[in-house]
């Protein structure tokens, strides 16, 4: 077989590619490539996400569902420090590789049933899984926080999406889209593993711009944590098959307020705030479903986990909009933590680095001064 979707867990294999968790123990599930990555694979002259079609073995290629996704610039900040523009994806976020992977898998499967899929976010994901699905043809009911920010709100209902506003925590938005009723497929971009494998495609992209030359330091912003699992697993799977030596140093990049993945990746107590005020409006799971895997990984990986305070990431806020990269708040998390550690001098200017900006400024509620 080219791949296997297991337990994270008990490490039984899931025979549906709807299953969203294990069926035996209820852990998070993964997929599990059984060949290498090679380059001469790629498809050249393909700049979407598609690129790297061969790698993702449980999508038929006519069954593809793109917007034109993937293939972000990958811009020198400084001699050795990059940004990568994720903002610059399809509906403006880096949720775009997991759902393109996520829908053009299951989307032939979903409309035989003439069902609908089900998804629970705080903003970013629902806008993209409502576009993914709208360019397929399938319905969809977005399930939102009710405190989501407008502009996010507003591009989720013109993709046509139904839209549920769920009162209370952001575990209750997930338990009512998980909800059983007839005709529902929840495809939830924290507990779906074809979601957070898309993300896998991240760090192929980085590489190659990179021209196969590992980097040293990766500073992305974690929340729910797809976007931290689907780098490491990409890089693993570039390490594995000796595209690349060794794996970057992965920091994960949190707000003070929410921040149970390094409070629990350096064994300390965390209390969540009652009321999030963070202006990091995408970073807002403080019991994330997938903790556990996100603190394993990181410590498999040899990474770091970081905190910023509110006035940090508002000051990287704006000095990145006034170098010219309009991200929301949330992306600058990341920048906010990579600044800190040079001042600590916990990392160097002479590391290659990478900086994952991951939405634009365009849907965020912040208004300049």
């Amino acid at each position: 077989m080219e791949y296997e979707i297991n337990c994270s867990a008990c490490g039984k294999s899931s025979p549906s590619l709807f299953n969203f968790k294990c069926p035996s123990c209820d852990q998070p599930l993964d997929v599990k490539l059984n060949f290498d990555f090679k380059a001469e694979k790629i498809k050249v002259k393909n700049y979407t996400v598609w690129r790297y079609a061969i790698f993702f073995p449980y999508v038929r290629e006519k069954e593809i569902i793109t917007l034109g996704e993937g293939w972000t610039p990958l811009v020198r900040f400084s001699d050795n420090t990059y940004f990568k523009l994720e903002n610059l994806n399809s509906t403006g976020s880096f949720k775009d590789r997991g759902s393109t992977v996520l829908v053009s898998a299951l989307h032939k499967l979903v409309k035989k049933t003439g069902g609908y899929i089900s998804e629970d976010s705080s903003g970013n994901a629902g806008a993209s899984i409502a576009a993914y699905a709208a360019r397929a043809g399938l319905k969809a009911k977005i399930h939102v926080p009710e405190n989501i920010s407008g502009p996010k709100f507003s591009q989720i209902q013109f993709y046509g999406a139904e839209v549920a506003k769920v009162s209370g925590s952001r575990s209750r938005v997930a338990e009512e889209a998980q909800k059983i009723e007839s005709g529902k497929f929840y495809v939830g971009h924290i507990l779906h593993p074809l979601f957070r494998d898309g993300i896998r495609s991240l760090a192929y992209e980085i590489t190659e711009q990179l021209d196969w030359n590992a980097l040293e330091r990766i500073y992305l912003p974690v929340s729910a944590g797809t976007l931290l699992l689907g780098v490491i697993d990409g890089f693993k799977h570039l390490v594995k098959s000796n595209v690349i030596e060794v794996m970057p140093k992965i920091v994960a990049c949190q707000t003070i307020q929410v921040s149970p993945l390094y409070h629990r990746f350096k064994n300390l107590s965390y209390t969540p705030p009652e009321r999030i005020t963070s202006i990091a409006d995408a970073l807002v799971s403080v019991n994330p479903p997938l903790l556990n895997l996100m603190v394993k990984r990181l410590r498999e990986a040899n990474g770091d986990a970081v905190t910023v305070k509110e006035d940090e990431i508002f000051n990287a806020f704006i000095e990145l909009a006034r170098k010219g990269f309009f991200v929301e708040p949330s992306s600058a998390v990341a920048y906010a933590a990579y600044k800190n550690q040079l001042k600590n001098k916990e990392a160097s200017k002479n590391d290659k680095t990478v900086i994952i900006l991951t939405g634009t400024g365009l849907k965020t509620m912040s208004k300049p001064s």
